[in-house]
């Protein structure tokens, strides 16, 4: 069982048709029509519960205390946290000379865990959307606050708060964070796919948004790793984004 703006309820779904086990995935109402398929294609249960990340985390507490079934946290449980550091794992053993990554926060699962493994070896930057500074105003606070919960990047990358767990991992290995406009993401998604032929959702290109709107300058010779984390999407406009 599982809470989800709909990528960690994918893969929860996947690893269970794999185990042979029934799962029920929680997700808000903003989830994207394609996360929702792919979670279905699956074979999970999939539960609409309210509108943003925290009411389907909510609905899938609740269900879990009734149940009794194991629950399998999108960013604050130790397992979870473990799994995502392999993703810099992988990186590193394919750039040695990797001196930064970037990578998107929402929950700071996906970071805390990069930046244990990384144990400030490489420079590990995290990147916000404007609409959605949990861990920014967390760093602030000292300890996980109440964040809005906005913008494009919603049903990814805006819980109301970052995990217990994340937070002094991201405090003792993180170098910073930055920042991005709904607009850079944008032009990032439309950047991705007019280069790369890469589509990636919203959430997916926020640490993208970070180099191309120079909120992320990199040093001369500064050889960066970028973390796209996620191409769920059937909603992309490819075109670079007008500006007045």
């Amino acid at each position: 069982m599982a809470a989800s703006g709909g990528n960690h309820g994918a893969a929860v779904a996947f690893a269970a048709k794999r185990l042979g086990v029934p799962a029920r995935i929680f997700v808000p109402s903003i989830a994207s029509s394609e996360k929702i398929e792919r979670i279905r294609g699956y074979g999970a249960e999939l539960v609409i519960g309210g509108e943003r990340y925290a009411g389907a985390l909510a609905a899938s507490e609740k269900w879990a205390l009734e149940s009794g079934a194991m629950a399998v946290h999108a960013y604050d449980q130790v397992e979870t946290l473990l799994g995502q550091g392999t993703v810099a794992l992988e990186m590193e053993s394919q750039c040695p000379q990797l001196a930064t990554l970037l990578v998107a926060v929402g929950g700071g699962g996906l970071l805390g865990g990069i930046a244990e493994w990384c144990a400030n070896r490489v420079k590990v930057i995290g990147v916000e959307p404007e609409a959605a500074p949990t861990l920014t105003r967390a760093l602030e606070a000292g300890r996980p606050v109440d964040s809005p919960a906005g913008g494009i990047a919603a049903d990814s990358l805006a819980p109301k708060r970052v995990g217990e767990l994340m937070l002094p991992l991201a405090q003792q290995y993180a170098s910073g964070v930055v920042l991005v406009s709904d607009e850079a993401i944008q032009e990032a998604q439309a950047a991705l796919w007019r280069v790369l032929r890469i589509v990636a959702e919203p959430g997916g290109a926020a640490a993208f948004a970070a180099l191309l709107s120079r909120k992320y300058v990199p040093a001369a010779g500064e050889r960066i790793g970028v973390v796209i984390c996620g191409g769920n999407t059937t909603a992309v406009n490819f075109e670079k984004p007008k500006t007045e």
